[in-house]
């Protein structure tokens, strides 16, 4: 990155960090959304020039209003239904059928025996004899029940019999043996699809044709695929609708900081002035607050309102090094009022509030004597009260 930038840069951070107002400027409010989006709690400040729609949003909509617009969009999405196309079959619900156990050692006497028993199975299924037939496969896989294709040969034959659910569990426990049995995941495709399982068919018919293609797994596939493609197009439609109202919530969320950030801005600021209006009530002519020529309630003898013993800090011989008993009286307060630096801490709320309180107070002097901006101001009034030496 160009020196030169990154010091402009630089300098630009300090700036907001100095006065977070300059964030205000809607020309930035891209950087502001930025540092919102990195978890950056604004200021107040950063949203004061907002535009009149914002300052809108924080003033005239209501609780109620806010409500009822999160009530509607947090109701959850109804998905409509996918128009599909194809028969399916009712799930066949009988007990599971017998099954072999592939860790076995299997002798070439039983293998033999298992293959005989399978040729059995092939001519009875030739005469449409299904359930004979699978008598004779089970009977196949007690003998050799490592074999993947006895178990893809029965499932081919539970699916004549229009029985998905027997034939997946025999299509599940071919492609356990072997992984890559053609008939395993062309009988297992078939099955789903008769069960509408319609993505999951066109998954297995695909690999199964990639395997060992055939005119009966293309078949299948051209009634599966756009069954498919409508499911999935589908999901993908309702999880950007989801997606589009999650952002929208997360929006919200946002604008919603932003106005109650800009709502107890606006309410400080009113406060603010209005103590200020009150704490300036009654000048020019006399201290803030009180008569011309004098101070608050020109009361000879004491501060505001009329302290026996004068300042804070309640000493029975009044402001420190004044004439006992209040107030000194030939102080000249043309030399408080007259004195710029007093005059302009003055206007400033937090010096009055600390005043105010010490006034009311004698004893809370000690707790203002830490403030860097307090303390100074009530040291001149004592070295002004304390006359000449």
């Amino acid at each position: 990155m160009d020196g030169a930038k990154l010091d402009q840069l630089k300098q630009f951070i300090e700036q907001c960090k100095a006065d977070p107002s300059i964030l205000s400027d809607p020309t930035l409010s891209f950087f502001r959304d930025y540092l919102e989006s990195l978890g950056a709690d604004l200021p107040p400040s950063a949203y004061e020039s907002e535009d009149s729609k914002s300052k809108s949003y924080v003033v005239e909509e209501s609780d109620e209003e806010m409500d009822v617009q999160e009530e509607d969009d947090d109701s959850d999405l109804v998905e409509s239904d996918v128009e599909l196309e194809g028969e399916t079959v009712e799930p066949d619900n009988d007990p599971p059928q017998k099954m072999g156990d592939p860790t076995v050692e299997v002798s070439e006497e039983n293998r033999d025996a298992s293959q005989m028993a399978k040729g059995l199975a092939m001519e009875t299924i030739s005469e449409g004899k299904l359930e004979e037939a699978i008598e004779h496969l089970t009977e196949a896989i007690l003998l050799n029940p490592t074999s993947a294709i006895m178990y893809a040969t029965r499932a081919s034959v539970y699916i004549k019999m229009k029985k998905p659910n027997a034939a997946i569990r025999d299509a599940n426990a071919a492609l356990e043996i072997n992984p890559d049995s053609a008939k395993g995941s062309k009988s297992r495709g078939i099955a789903r699809s008769m069960l509408g399982q319609w993505e999951e068919a066109a998954k297995d018919l695909h690999l199964a044709s990639k395997l060992d293609y055939d005119e009966e797994i293309s078949a299948v596939l051209k009634k599966v695929e756009p069954n498919a493609h409508r499911i999935e197009e589908h999901r993908r439609k309702y999880e950007r609708l989801r997606k589009e109202k999650e952002d929208k919530k997360i929006e919200r969320e946002r604008q919603r900081r932003r106005a109650r950030a800009q709502a107890e801005y606006e309410k400080a600021k009113k406060k603010e002035q209005s103590s200020s209006g009150r704490t300036h009530e009654g000048m020019p002519g006399g201290f803030p607050g009180g008569m011309p020529g004098g101070f608050p309630g020109g009361m000879p003898g004491g501060f505001p309102g009329g302290m026996p013993g004068g300042f804070p800090g309640g000493m029975p011989g009044g402001f420190p090094g004044s004439t006992p008993g209040g107030m000194p009286g030939n102080i000249d307060y043309s030399q408080i009022l007259n004195d710029p630096e007093l005059m302009a801490a003055f206007k400033d709320p937090e010096v009055m509030s600390a005043l105010q309180d010490v006034m009311k107070n004698p004893a809370n002097l000690a707790k203002h004597q830490a403030n860097p901006k307090v303390a100074p101001i009530i040291a001149k009034m004592m070295a002004k009260f304390a006359g000449p030496q």
